[in-house]
């Protein structure tokens, strides 16, 4: 099992690109259940989780070309396995997706009911009742999802919490429906934008896509297209927090502010001097960073997948700083890897105090999940000596060579096999 070994201390400096984000690779990937045509995505991020879904495609039928420049090229014209079988999607929770476009198109889905990583309860319970009102008939048995239906009919959705992937499943399943569907307390993300405008691409009818109510008008079919994923607001942020941490000068490049408004504006109250351009991000921390309060709650709000890397931060910060975290309840298993370090962290209920201390210690750690491997990384970069961080196949799933771009910036970091 992989590990990375990191030297601390050295500041990052440099340019690095951002990568095409996995949490909008996921669904438009999907999105090629939908039509016979083939849909062609570039900007693909090379990661564990579009390797996992490009295999869960193809066990239906659906051809895949990836290419080295992250050109993907779906061609779902041989669909004919309506299955997402349990040991694909018990590694990745994006794997629901293709519930929706597959019952859409195919008239029927067998999905198993997903996993992914361990924070805490992320029920499907609203895709369901969104596939219900619409028509589907659906059955879990035996640890599936079982749903049915000759052709989905438009109907006025209102979800109960929001929920990032429920919105995209039902999004696409409502593309072919027959009349018109109005998803209510959608979600808002920047990734349901970008999928919205792959389906609008594609012949889709969609308004209201990053607002908390969106209509689709469903048409007979959907055609092939080409489209651009969004760049990874959650790594450009992570980057930004490295540099941060380590008292370091970075430029992003391939990346967008507008996405990250609220993480910027705790980067700017923490200390950073933050310079954008069209397309790039720059930014400088002279001296030690201060600690800042955060609550996390769903776009525009500060995300969840940010949390932790904010924690490592706050580690090593002048002061104290307050974490409220409302998404996921079980997402503060990296403060216990954080205090083997030396940080000073007392975690009670979905609320953190972290009390900054003047430098961490190198030990040994293990990641829980995708963000808590990222702020153990960020924490590694400051610390003195050698932390090395175990299980890092969750990183892999979210991070595109991790440990690449951080060496490229001067980060002393190296995989040990």
């Amino acid at each position: 099992m992989d590990k990375l070994a990191i030297q601390g201390g050295a500041a990052l400096r440099g340019e690095v690109r951002i990568s095409g984000a996995k949490n909008a690779a996921l669904p438009l990937m999907c999105a090629a259940l939908l039509t016979r045509d083939p849909l062609r995505l570039t900007n693909v991020p090379h990661l564990r989780d579009v390797s996992t879904m490009v295999r869960l495609l193809a066990q239906m039928g659906v051809a895949a070309t990836l290419d080295d420049r992250g050109a993907l090229a779906l061609d779902a014209s041989g669909l004919g396995n309506p299955v997402a079988p349990y040991d694909l999607v018990k590694t990745m929770r994006a794997s629901i997706l293709v519930l929706g476009p597959l019952v859409a198109r195919h008239g029927e889905a067998r999905v198993s009911l997903p996993g992914g990583c361990a924070i805490g309860l992320r029920p499907v319970d609203q895709h369901l009742k969104g596939l219900t009102a619409m028509g589907a008939e659906i059955a879990v048995e035996h640890g599936y999802i079982h749903a049915k239906a000759k052709r989905l009919k438009g109907a006025r959705i209102f979800m109960d919490l929001v929920t990032v992937t429920g919105t995209e499943n039902l999004m696409m399943a409502a593309a072919l429906a027959e009349g018109t569907t109005v998803l209510e307390n959608a979600a808002r993300e920047p990734e349901v934008v970008d999928l919205a405008n792959c389906l609008a691409a594609m012949g889709a009818r969609v308004t209201g896509a990053g607002s908390d109510v969106i209509v689709i008008e469903g048409v007979e079919r959907l055609s092939g297209a080409a489209h651009r994923i969004m760049p990874d607001r959650i790594e450009t942020g992570t980057f930004l927090v490295a540099a941060a941490a380590t008292g370091g000068e970075v430029r992003l490049t391939g990346t967008d502010g507008t996405y990250l408004e609220a993480v910027l504006e705790k980067l700017r109250e923490a200390g950073a001097e933050l310079a954008e351009e069209p397309g790039t991000i720059s930014i400088a921390m002279r001296g030690r960073p201060r600690s800042v309060n955060l609550r996390t709650a769903p776009y525009p709000a500060f995300p969840t997948d940010m949390q932790a890397q904010f924690m490592a931060l706050d580690a090593v910060a002048e002061g104290t700083g307050v974490i409220t975290e409302t998404i996921f309840e079980n997402r503060f298993m990296h403060a216990i890897e954080l205090q083997r370090l030396g940080a000073n962290i007392e975690t009670s209920g979905n609320t953190a105090v972290v009390k900054g201390v003047a430098k961490l210690d190198g030990a040994t750690v293990m990641a829980t999940d995708l963000r808590a491997s990222a702020s153990l990384v960020v924490a590694g970069l400051v610390a003195q000596g050698e932390t090395v961080v175990d299980r890092i196949y969750h990183l892999d799933r979210g991070y595109e060579a991790i440990e690449e771009k951080l060496s490229k910036l001067g980060a002393r970091i190296r995989r040990v096999r």
